[in-house]
């Protein structure tokens, strides 16, 4: 996005691109010096959109930290989307069809903020179902196949900096930073994740992530027990689910979505 081309919307432009960023750093924050370095607008044109945002309530200033998060207008936007879920709405035939080709059950997840937030769960006819997580719950990105596959898009040093600031929780699920580091490259590689025995033993999956906007990704993933997604079978379900992942995204691309 050209933030600084010149017009009308120039200021809008500028508004919505702090937004996107303080939505996309929700976790920790930002403070005035990143927002200046991550947008490349100058400290004082930077100072003054975000004023103009805490003024309308977008984005509040943490007393403690003196670091930028969401407002309240902000949060209360996402909010009255909700009962929607236009995110799980449009990706649902996606999902169902996968659901008929693997005949495995699919999860949908959105990252939101250092989490993957569960909108969906699809089951497929094959008789044992897989119940590892449901609509509305979240994991940190990394547990679980679709997070894994989230969490592979950042660099080493941003995985780093968000094993940081949840070691406990990652540490508690059996993932110190040197074996999400490992399954994080072992995504990039492969195209798509890859777990065994990783929220629930006796379970694999594999996932695959991609952008929808600036600001919302989503991940799909398989899950099955293990006799039934053994090495090969996940190579090829994670083959297959990047295929029709990248078949859709470019679909609706040509539509203009």
């Amino acid at each position: 996005m050209d933030i600084k081309s010149k017009g009308g919307t120039q200021s809008i432009r500028r508004a919505l691109h702090l937004l996107r960023l303080i939505a996309q750093n929700e976790d920790s924050g930002l403070s005035l010096q990143e927002l200046t370095q991550l947008s490349g607008l100058e400290r004082s044109t930077a100072h003054r959109v975000v004023a103009c945002l805490m003024d309308e309530n977008f984005v509040r200033k943490d007393a403690a930290s003196k670091r930028y998060e969401l407002g309240i207008d902000a949060m209360q936007i996402g909010f009255s989307a909700m009962h929607r879920i236009p995110i799980a709405d449009e990706l649902r035939p996606l999902a169902k069809r996968l659901c008929r080709l693997s005949d495995d059950t699919v999860f949908l997840v959105a990252q939101q903020g250092d989490h993957a937030l569960c909108l969906a769960r699809e089951h497929g006819d094959f008789p044992v179902r897989i119940f590892t997580i449901d609509a509305g719950e979240k994991r940190l990105m990394g547990i679980g196949a679709g997070g894994l596959a989230l969490i592979a898009g950042y660099s080493d040093e941003e995985i780093a900096h968000i094993h940081a600031r949840h070691t406990e929780e990652y540490e508690q699920a059996g993932l110190p930073l040197r074996t999400l580091m490992l399954k994080a490259r072992q995504t990039r590689r492969n195209g798509y994740s890859e777990i065994v025995d990783g929220i629930t033993q006796g379970v694999s999956g594999v996932g695959y992530a991609f952008s929808l906007s600036q600001i919302t990704r989503v991940a799909i993933s398989f899950g099955a027990i293990n006799p039934r997604l053994d090495a090969a079978r996940r190579k090829q379900m994670g083959e297959l689910l990047a295929r029709e992942c990248k078949a859709w995204v470019q679909a609706r691309q040509q539509a203009g979505a």
